[in-house]
């Protein structure tokens, strides 16, 4: 089992004896249970700014391509950032390999053995790489669809460059089920949700013919309870 399908199982295992499903029989299967949870986490994504996290992903455009699909997980591209003048190419390389062109260019402004000032030329010429970046293409335009988790860059490339974008995207489900801070949100709102099920079966028939005179269901009392707590815990995390 993996530790995924494990913490599930605690979340399972938990709703099973809260519903007393040690001394009585509870009518609710596995597929209930993952049932339950998905709304759980499904409500808690859309309530709860802590179920989202800041990301940085790499793309590698493809030629004459515009159009990328991105991971279901990925909610909102903020920014794509690109190689630009000045910057190194190399990886592992201690910013020792540089392109030509960025070579010459820093050259030019830092390395020509003049007096610049140090500092605040750094940042006159950091400033002065964002502006030819504006001017040159060094940023990217782009338009991101949530819906359909199409990324179409309003630019052709030209030919295979590695981009970096800033993303907002779900955390995974195993991480929620480790941080406790959610964690019993998730259980309650879970049990919330099997009890409305749960009530919702047993409504069907308000009694059950017996020996003894019937036998009354609690199938009101536990959608009743359901709903409430439902409530309650969506009142919680938007509060």
């Amino acid at each position: 089992m993996t530790d995924l399908i494990k913490k599930k199982q605690e979340v399972f295992d938990y709703v099973h004896s809260i519903l007393g499903g040690g001394m009585v029989d509870v009518e609710l299967g596995k597929t209930e249970y993952e049932t339950a949870l998905n709304r759980a986490f499904a409500r808690y994504r859309q309530r709860s700014s802590n179920a989202v996290e800041e990301s940085y992903m790499f793309l590698t455009t493809v030629l004459d391509q515009n159009v990328y699909t991105l991971p279901n997980e990925v909610i909102e591209v903020r920014q794509i950032f690109r190689r630009s003048i000045g910057s190194r190419t190399g990886m592992g390389d201690g910013g020792t390999v540089f392109e030509p062109f960025n070579l010459a260019y820093t050259n030019a402004y830092l390395l020509s053995g003049q007096q610049l000032g140090g500092l605040a030329t750094y940042d006159f010429f950091a400033q002065h790489q964002e502006l030819v970046g504006r001017m040159f293409g060094s940023f990217i335009e782009f338009k991101w669809n949530p819906s359909t988790k199409k990324l179409p860059i309003l630019q052709r490339p030209r030919a295979e460059e590695n981009l970096m974008m800033l993303c907002y995207n779900y955390r995974p489900d195993e991480q929620l089920l480790d941080d406790y801070m959610v964690i019993q949100w998730i259980k309650d709102y879970t049990l919330a949700t099997c009890k409305f099920m749960l009530g919702e079966a047993r409504s069907k028939f308000a009694s059950i013919t017996g020996p003894q005179g019937g036998t009354t269901l609690n199938g009101d009392t536990l959608k009743s309870e359901g709903q409430a707590e439902m409530e309650r815990l969506e009142t919680e995390v938007a509060n």
